[in-house]
């Protein structure tokens, strides 16, 4: 079973601070839970690229989501509590995950090379969506899966691309119907919008810009998307 841990913000951390935390203390908690697999991505004092998303919404952005497969649920409720200790307000959902690309299945990077532990050599963006009311849904998944993807791969120079399906949370958890998590080769690739929409001149950056444009509001509103970059860290794949 796969979970993913959203974390906002409870008590006051430097960006070091919420790295060394998460990685050297909860960590190692996390993997005594004999989990599968175990991946963060922080708001750390690495994470130095702003944003390319407005923040449109009221209260603390993301800091850090906690990714984790467990071979059953049981550990979900105590890894939320540990998470919840270490000084976070945590969501905790449980996800159908499913990665559309990896490092090094196309030509913008390369397969991943480097041990668990390590930063990785990426900027990671990490996304939160909300099912508009009036799609059903199939119709939104059938949107996101069947066109977004597709789109946004073929105009976009992404290293990794996660979708993360929300089935369930626990009633305390925001409410939140998927999250994208991807990366990016470097930081130039998301500032510079000749690279973020693999365009060589700018005619066809304005078409890129307005294909893709196309695609992200046939599937989610604008004002609603919730938009971080991070540092990724693979700590037990």
């Amino acid at each position: 079973m796969h979970f993913l841990y959203l974390l906002w913000p409870d008590k006051i951390f430097t960006a070091q601070q919420r790295r060394e935390i998460l990685l050297n203390n909860c960590a190692p908690e996390i993997l005594k839970k004999n989990v599968l697999h175990l991946r963060m991505n922080i708001d750390d004092e690495f994470s130095t690229v702003k944003s390319p998303a407005p923040k449109w919404y009221k209260g603390a952005a993301l800091v850090a989501t906690v990714s984790v497969d467990c071979s059953d649920d049981r550990e979900k409720l105590p890894i939320k509590t540990l998470l919840e200790n270490a000084g976070f307000s945590v969501g905790c959902y449980q996800v159908e995950q499913s990665i559309y690309k990896d490092y090094g299945d196309n030509q913008h990077f390369h397969k991943r090379d480097w041990p668990d532990g390590q930063r990785s050599p990426s900027v990671q963006m990490v996304t939160l969506l909300t099912r508009p009311k009036k799609l059903s849904p199939q119709e939104w998944i059938k949107r996101w899966h069947g066109n977004m993807s597709p789109v946004s791969e073929q105009l976009q120079p992404r290293a990794r691309y996660v979708r993360n399906v929300i089935l369930d949370k626990t009633e305390d958890s925001p409410a939140f119907d998927g999250a994208v998590e991807e990366a990016w080769p470097s930081a130039e690739h998301i500032t510079n919008p000749f690279l973020f929409y693999c365009a060589e001149n700018p005619l066809q950056l304005a078409k890129n810009m307005a294909r893709l444009m196309k695609a992200v509001t046939h599937f989610h509103q604008l004002h609603k998307i919730r938009t971080v970059t991070m540092s990724e860290y693979f700590i037990k794949s």
